[in-house]
């Protein structure tokens, strides 16, 4: 979706009542393209049915539907989060994780937005993640014994391999993503702002310290974690930072801190014990993939 600035030019003007009128402010402050700017608004309007209790409409029914009417003043209402929960966890059976990640980053990106002017008091979006379900088991024969876990076969490419293919919050995927095709350090990659990043060159920029790139997996994450934000740390706790931390460890938007090393090992190490035969959970040394990044450089080293 992009990059995009947030400069509200009628911030001044008084806070909407309705949640549509919201969202109708959010868009034109954010400076979106057409297409980028049509995908949001049909993913913040679906939050409409949810936040009055009731089912969103799917398939054919969710084109052209009107939503309810909803006073922004009740995403502030106690009941609202465990609503929103609802409806996510609904809505995981009928969409693909890659639109559910996409949907909840936009509201995400709006309420944060709401937020910090004001018009909201509360966060109705922070720690919802989408469901992780329960892999199906894989029938065997009658004869065959069925282990409790699939476990990779090999070194670190097949670990990270199995990694990458577990359902996660958008932040962890997109981390471990760059992790994996830039090789990039664990403090590399926790220390980037959105300002180093160069995202349609896939690159950081060449002001950042260091000189990273990455392929086609980080590229396609990357803008939809950071929707709505346009400076701070690329990767952000869940909560608002404590008081006194530094500026540069801090979003402007959201205010929440930027992801520490520990926190970000402890979220891979747990959501990869099912996968460890141990039970222990991987390290996420296992994600600096060693191989060639592309096939130049295999071809120099095929020569040598």
């Amino acid at each position: 979706m992009g990059e995009h600035r947030i400069d509200d030019p009628g911030a001044l003007r008084p806070a909407p009542v309705e949640y549509g009128a919201a969202v109708d402010r959010y868009l034109v402050a954010a400076g979106l393209g057409s297409a980028s700017r049509r995908v949001y608004r049909i993913s913040l309007l679906g939050w409409a049915w949810p936040l009055v209790d009731r089912r969103a409409p799917t398939g054919r029914e969710r084109r052209g539907a009107r939503p309810p009417v909803v006073p922004l003043a009740l995403l502030d209402a106690p009941e609202t989060p465990e609503r929103l929960r609802r409806a996510l966890a609904d809505r995981a059976g009928t969409a693909r994780p890659r639109t559910l990640d996409r949907e909840l980053a936009c509201l995400r990106a709006a309420t944060a937005w709401w937020a910090a002017r004001g018009w909201i008091t509360a966060d109705p979006a922070a720690g919802l993640a989408p469901p992780t379900p329960r892999p199906d088991p894989v029938p065997a024969p009658a004869d065959t014994p069925v282990p409790a876990v699939a476990v990779p076969a090999g070194g670190d490419a097949d670990r990270a391999r199995a990694a990458l293919a577990l359902r996660a919050p958008l932040r962890e995927l997109t981390l471990w993503r760059l992790l994996h095709e830039s090789r990039a350090t664990v403090e590399q990659a926790l220390a980037l702002d959105i300002d180093h990043l160069d995202l349609p060159g896939r690159r950081t920029k060449e002001s950042a310290p260091g000189s990273l790139r990455w392929g086609p997996g980080a590229a396609r994450l990357l803008p939809m974690l950071l929707a709505g934000r346009t400076a701070g740390p690329v990767f952000v706790t869940d909560r608002r930072a404590p008081t006194g931390t530094a500026a540069a460890d801090r979003c402007p938007v959201t205010g929440r801190g930027r992801l520490s090393y520990r926190r970000a090992a402890e979220l891979f190490t747990a959501a990869t014990r099912p996968l460890d035969p141990a039970g222990r959970g991987w390290t996420l040394l296992v994600l600096r993939d060693r191989a060639p990044r592309d096939g130049r450089e295999r071809g120099r080293r095929g020569a040598a």
